[in-house]
């Protein structure tokens, strides 16, 4: 599962809570475009190849700063190495969210996806020269920190830009194209990564030279950002105060005010963490099985190279997530789609528990990260179509904080408890029962909002208006 991703009460069928709802969100079920329909419009094809720029090389700096800590034979690494290493990957936006999250609602996001795609690139340049000298520790952490912090950033940036792009009824589909597709092209530049690791060689100096091919994706993102029409991506009436630090400070509090107002987004945002939680877990648990416990038969393979296989199954969850998510959701509604998936996740997490295997490690990544993928669908969807605009920033920043902080979390916990080979049925059983966890929250959020809108439609009749 690493390096694929490292991802309404009563409802109508597009998912939209009665009496809830913002009202520039569309009404009734969500229109088919087409993927060709959908590529045909400008602005969407633009921002869209910003994004697979964009994940493209944040997939091959993942996966190679993953070889240069983890399967490099010049540097050894134990579960608490392994759990740092992937905390490096993930925690930095909980720090900057705040920031983030203001000034994507302050600040021209086409400005920002170009400033920050090109500051991407100057300091993936940077890791690349720390791991060619040898370095580790500190040094290569917050190098790494501040990679992921600002491509963090621009994953925000352009969530919160899609609906600028494409027209309110189309966003399940769009986000089903874009973030989908976007997830497996990041997964398709793990999967790059590795494969030069053969040209390059998976010493140092190779892991470097891969790294420095990463800087390349942001170099194209920011190129293709460029090209965007100053304002067109918003936000178009930003509420920020005028001092920037006050903005700044507010950001986080913002976005979870925005969020508890919107039942649909607020259920959507607890399914989404309980599933990063469960993933950390695993996520650790299968680095450390392929690289200590897992024996090699036939085709299948161990250490980087299984790894390989893993990106590969996980990339076509992703496209099976493509494919299900909008079935489901003309069909049962986003919250539907929800509970649906997370089901499927905390089956395939208590099958894996009982059956530690290489295959079944295969099969749990394709199911768990389709799965994860259409919860993030549904969430995404959710929030594009039911917050304002203004504060649509700030909320995707929150979103991002919390997720890689949970994540982060989960790492830590499995790299305590884990065994040194990874051999923990214990810990995915209870992973397994995180997503069940997830989904009576999900499920209370929305009884809350379903009585909430009722009292509303009470109140009026009672007092006669």
């Amino acid at each position: 599962m690493p390096l694929a991703l490292s991802l309404v009460s009563s409802a109508d069928p597009a998912g939209h809570v009665s009496g809830a709802a913002d009202p520039t969100a569309p009404h009734g079920p969500p229109e088919k475009l087409g993927v060709r329909g959908l590529l045909g419009t400008r602005g969407f094809r633009r921002l869209l190849a910003v994004r697979f720029s964009a994940q493209f090389g944040d997939g091959m700096f993942q996966a190679a700063l993953g070889g240069a800590v983890l399967f490099n034979p010049e540097r050894e690494a134990d579960p608490i190495a392994v759990a740092v290493g992937l905390a490096v990957l993930l925690l930095p936006y909980s720090i900057i969210g705040p920031f983030a999250g203001a000034l994507l609602d302050r600040w021209d996001r086409r400005r920002v996806l170009l400033i920050a795609n090109l500051l991407r690139a100057g300091l993936t340049l940077v890791v690349a020269a720390l791991v060619a000298g040898g370095v580790a520790g500190a040094p290569l952490y917050l190098g790494a920190l501040a990679v992921t912090g600002v491509t963090r950033f621009v994953l925000a940036g352009l969530s919160a830009s899609l609906p600028h792009v494409v027209e309110p009824r189309y966003l399940v589909e769009a986000n089903v194209v874009a973030a989908t597709a976007g997830a497996a092209v990041a997964a398709l530049g793990g999967a790059c990564s590795i494969g030069l690791r053969a040209v390059f060689g998976p010493d140092d100096l190779g892991s470097a030279g891969v790294t420095t091919v990463a800087a390349l994706g942001a170099l194209a993102a920011a190129v293709l950002a460029a090209g965007f029409r100053r304002g067109l991506l918003g936000p178009d009436e930003p509420n920020e105060p005028r001092r920037a630090v006050l903005a700044v400070a507010r950001g986080l509090a913002d976005g979870a005010q925005a969020t508890a107002v919107v039942p649909g987004a607020a259920s959507s945002f607890v399914a989404l963490v309980s599933h990063r939680l469960a993933f950390g877990v695993s996520t650790l648990l299968m680095l450390l099985l392929f690289r200590n416990e897992f024996t090699a038969n036939g085709v299948l393979r161990t250490g980087i190279a299984g790894i390989g296989e893993v990106v590969v199954l996980a990339a076509a969850g992703l496209g099976a997530a493509a494919l299900v998510t909008p079935w489901l959701v003309r069909r049962v509604g986003r919250a539907g789609a929800i509970r649906i998936a997370a089901l499927v996740a905390a089956l395939s997490q208590f099958t894996l528990c009982m059956l530690i295997t290489l295959p079944m490690a295969l099969i749990g990544a394709f199911l768990l990260t389709g799965a994860g993928q259409v919860i993030k669908l549904c969430a995404d969807a959710a929030v594009q179509s039911e917050v304002a605009d203004d504060a649509r920033g700030r909320v995707f920043a929150l979103y991002d904080a919390v997720f890689n902080i949970g994540y982060v979390v989960a790492v830590a916990a499995a790299a305590l408890l884990s065994p040194p080979n990874g051999y923990s049925p214990l810990l995915l059983g209870l992973a397994a029962v995180v997503y069940l966890i997830g989904l009576a929250g999900h499920e209370l959020l929305l009884l809350r909002g379903r009585m909430v809108a009722g009292v509303r439609e009470v109140r009026p009749a009672l007092t006669g208006r």
